[in-house]
């Protein structure tokens, strides 16, 4: 496992290890004891994986699990604009190591799709340490060879998509890159509107009827866009709802579906 030069060059660095419990618990902690940041984690497995609202996270060896830790890299109230940085980054590292396959699209606020089923994930953390620095950490899982199959959405990995060997070493490369690069166009939420553009045009479902589950009750409606601050749009009969956190389920489109304006 190694960075890409271009992310070493602009001081990235790397921590491998052979298994953790969770590469973000590592990188929290590392923060905790005045690591600068710029920093990824990388586990050949987890024990105790999770993603988002606490799910578990299945770990097994021959996937990417890597978590980057970011140090101050802007303002706390736009730190969550970050789930968005390292989504383009990741579905762009992807796209890249799939030929440039489109079936491959983010879904609502960061999950990797590939034609419907789950591929990869994303889980932000952030906490402000005791010295007054605020940390933030990107914790990153694609199926490289495997993936589960007790799962909330359709699940698929990368051997299946391509019919061969995808190596975590590969795709976490091509993530380096893609995530320095990114990270200097968000240029610590100034360039947020450039960055939503971007996720804008990787998009699941833009356009077509989805259901949000959220604090017990369902949402249903057209994914119309996602406004400034990267809520989600759900355009509705009696009107537009803007939604901050939730699970999104993409529903069967009717023929001649067309995408909405962004």
């Amino acid at each position: 496992m190694r960075l890409a030069g271009s992310a070493h060059d602009k001081g990235f660095r790397l921590a491998r290890h052979g298994r953790l419990v969770s590469t973000n618990d590592e990188a929290l902690t590392r923060a905790k004891s005045g690591d600068p940041g710029r920093l990824w984690i990388i586990a050949e497995s987890q024990s105790g994986g999770r993603g988002r609202n606490g799910r578990v996270w299945s770990s097994p060896p021959g996937n990417l699990y890597a978590s980057l830790l970011l140090i101050d890299p802007a303002p706390p109230r736009r730190a969550p604009e970050l789930g968005f940085v390292a989504g383009i980054a990741l579905a762009l590292a992807l796209r890249g190591v799939l030929s440039g396959d489109h079936r491959l699209a983010i879904k609502w606020p960061n999950d990797i799709l590939h034609d419907g089923a789950k591929l990869g994930g994303i889980l932000l953390e952030a906490t402000s340490l005791s010295d007054g620095r605020f940390a933030c950490v990107a914790g990153i899982g694609i199926n490289c060879r495997s993936h589960p199959q007790d799962t909330l959405y359709p699940a698929t990995n990368l051997a299946a998509v391509t019919g061969g060997a995808v190596t975590a070493e590969l795709v976490f490369e091509r993530l380096s890159t893609a995530m320095a690069e990114w990270l200097e166009v968000w240029a610590a939420g100034n360039g947020f509107e450039m960055i939503r553009a971007e996720w804008l045009s990787l998009a699941a479902g833009l356009g077509g009827r989805i259901s949000v589950s959220r604090a017990g009750q369902s949402i249903e409606g057209v994914f119309k866009t996602i406004d400034p601050t990267g809520r989600l749009i759900v355009e509705q009969a009696s009107g537009e709802a803007a939604i901050e956190a939730g699970d999104v389920f993409l529903l069967a489109q009717p023929a001649g579906a067309i995408a909405a304006l962004q």
